[in-house]
């Protein structure tokens, strides 16, 4: 992946740094991380800008019970050219895992519109991000990547907004 510039690399720790500021009060509903961490992020990647169109998706409730209490959270979309899906998870009580969201994001992925070509996912929950490749020329396959946490250091979001260029680059209408 190419390097972002300096100037993304100051855009993306301004985002870090407001993100950070607000989580420190406590969890963040999806809302908020919407507009404080991934809106930006994607701006910063070009997905707002042609070629690219966004459209929002209704939300899906997730109720998990793990034996001592029930977990409850949504996860909000928002799909960009039909190839890049966009998962926000909110956890209302307690902090739900990004795993969490993974086989609601594969269900959604799988039936994108355009099987012979890859489609993506980026999954966030309040602290973590995850992307995920679904492929289904011969066989369904999916691959997922590593855990990013912003929270942890500025070349995570860094990193973030590399793989959200290339991904850019990968679904572009004219690639």
């Amino acid at each position: 992946m190419s390097e972002i510039t300096e100037a993304e690399k100051a855009s993306v720790d301004v985002v870090r740094r407001r993100y950070i500021y607000h989580r420190a009060g406590g969890d963040l509903l999806e809302g908020t991380v919407i507009l404080l961490l991934v809106s930006p992020i994607l701006a910063l990647s070009g997905f707002y800008d042609p070629p690219f169109r966004i459209k929002a998706e209704s939300s899906v409730e997730l109720i998990l019970d793990d034996g001592e209490e029930i977990l409850r959270g949504r996860i909000d979309i928002l799909v960009l050219q039909d190839r890049l899906w966009v998962m926000v998870l909110e956890s209302k009580k307690t902090t739900l895992s990004v795993w969490a969201a993974v086989p609601q994001a594969l269900a959604y992925m799988m039936a994108n519109p355009n099987p012979s070509k890859p489609v993506f996912g980026m999954v966030r929950n309040g602290d973590d991000i995850l992307f995920v490749k679904v492929t289904q020329t011969n066989i369904l396959q999916y691959d997922l990547s590593r855990i990013f946490a912003p929270f942890a250091s500025a070349r995570k979001l860094y990193a973030v907004l590399q793989i959200l260029k290339r991904i850019g680059q990968l679904i572009s209408p004219t690639s």
